[in-house]
């Protein structure tokens, strides 16, 4: 459970940051709207372009698994940022509650042991659409099956508990990052020397297997700083 309450947490300080104290009301400081169940909807259909679905196109392309990963992480920031929302709008609790609750979904122990095998992707594509459909749906929330499928995509996608964490704990910080750098105003340079800066702060992590959040961020400012003298 430490895993999920801390994820949770640096959702929750990530949203305080980009969008204000109030974001639970589905307003931004600036006065915009937030409407996390569109964000993973549309964060679910660009999942789906790392498999070669069409069947006009590069048929034989192998699927971008190191690219999936990374859209399944970023679909895992709006789902806890939908979670987070819907507890303080339905006054559940905060986010220790949350976690509690989320730990003892049955699905969550399935993640919660060592998996680095990939299902078919015609399999994951299926559970992707799964998520689409409830982000979607105009009927009550369904939380926890969200979560619960989410999971299962999870496991499909050669993640656990420890690979997700650390994945998030990286987007989180390189989310930090952007924003930090003109991401909002549109400033913000995310293709890095041909790579986007997705896969450069994948590779920063994975070489250094116990770097800590606050030296990661350095480092993409190293890169970043380097990139914009060049």
């Amino acid at each position: 459970m430490d895993k999920i309450l801390l994820m949770l947490q640096l959702q929750n300080q990530l949203n305080d940051a980009t969008n204000g104290e109030e974001w639970v009301k589905g307003i931004t400081k600036n006065g915009k709207s937030i409407n996390w169940k569109r964000c993973i909807y549309m964060e679910c259909a660009e999942m789906v372009d790392s498999f070669a679905w069409k069947h006009w196109k590069a048929i034989d392309k192998e699927p971008d698994w190191a690219n999936h990963q990374i859209e399944v992480v970023d679909v895992w920031h709006f789902i806890m940022s939908l979670a987070i929302e819907n507890y303080t709008v339905m006054m559940k609790g905060g986010v220790e509650d949350l976690a509690i609750n989320i730990s003892e979904l049955e699905a969550f122990s399935k993640i919660d042991r060592s998996n680095k095998t990939f299902s078919q992707p015609s399999e994951i594509i299926a559970k992707v659409e799964n998520l689409i459909r409830l982000s979607i749906s105009i009927e009550e929330l369904e939380l926890e099956k969200m979560i619960s499928e989410f999971f299962e995509l999870v496991f499909m996608s050669g993640l656990d508990l420890e690979s997700l964490y650390r994945l998030y704990v990286g987007k989180n910080i390189l989310n930090q990052f952007r924003q930090d750098n003109g991401y909002k105003d549109g400033s913000y340079i995310k293709v890095w020397n041909g790579e986007e800066d997705n896969t450069v702060m994948k590779r920063i992590w994975e070489t250094n297997a116990n770097i800590k959040p606050d030296t990661l961020y350095k480092e993409l400012h190293k890169v970043y700083t380097a990139l914009a003298k060049s």
